[in-house]
């Protein structure tokens, strides 16, 4: 049951679905009790290795022949077109998992965009921390040293000027308690 290159070229190009694979292994069944009626028929007289001939060579009368050498050409037969399925089902879940993998890291990478892109974007620092002094509110509160400040207290990026709005704001807190 091999395919031709036209037909193997057209199954690669399109998308395995479930109902594909369930197909595929429904032959298989089919085939594997093909074959177990075969080996039936060959319990009842002899199997597949014995022989089909008398001590002396002559056909042996206590079986049926045709039967017989019918039975054990199918049974190799299907044996092939078995292993052939087996392939194909093999093939056809590899490719299967394959896209189910795929849509999930695209699915995981749209996620991903789609967080980015929801996550607010911070403005750009106006000043980086150059010391803290032990036991002061800034130290208490984990400023440290090579942090960068975007916002401290009512400056921001857009109305800062110079140390001096910093400087007002202090002034103007001091004494109270957040």
């Amino acid at each position: 049951m091999k395919m031709t290159g036209e037909n193997q070229n057209n199954a690669e190009m399109t998308e395995i679905t479930m109902e594909d694979v369930q197909n595929l292994i429904k032959k298989k069944d089919e085939i594997e009790e093909q074959i177990k009626a075969y080996y039936d028929v060959l319990e009842d007289g002899v199997g597949v290795e014995d022989p089909l001939v008398d001590a002396e060579g002559y056909p042996r009368a206590d079986v049926n022949l045709y039967q017989i050498r019918t039975a054990r050409h199918s049974i190799s037969c299907l044996q092939n077109d078995h292993k052939a399925i087996m392939e194909e089902i093999e093939e056809a879940l590899h490719k299967l998992h394959a896209l189910e993998k795929a849509k999930r890291e695209a699915d995981e990478a749209g996620a991903q965009e789609e967080a980015m892109e929801q996550q607010v974007t911070l403005p750009p620092p106006f000043a980086r921390v150059d010391a803290v002094t032990q036991g002061s509110p800034a130290s208490g509160a984990g400023l440290r040293v090579g942090d960068e400040v975007i916002e401290f207290g009512s400056v921001n990026t857009a109305n800062f000027h110079n140390l001096q709005n910093i400087a007002s704001v202090v002034q103007h807190s001091e004494g109270v308690s957040y």
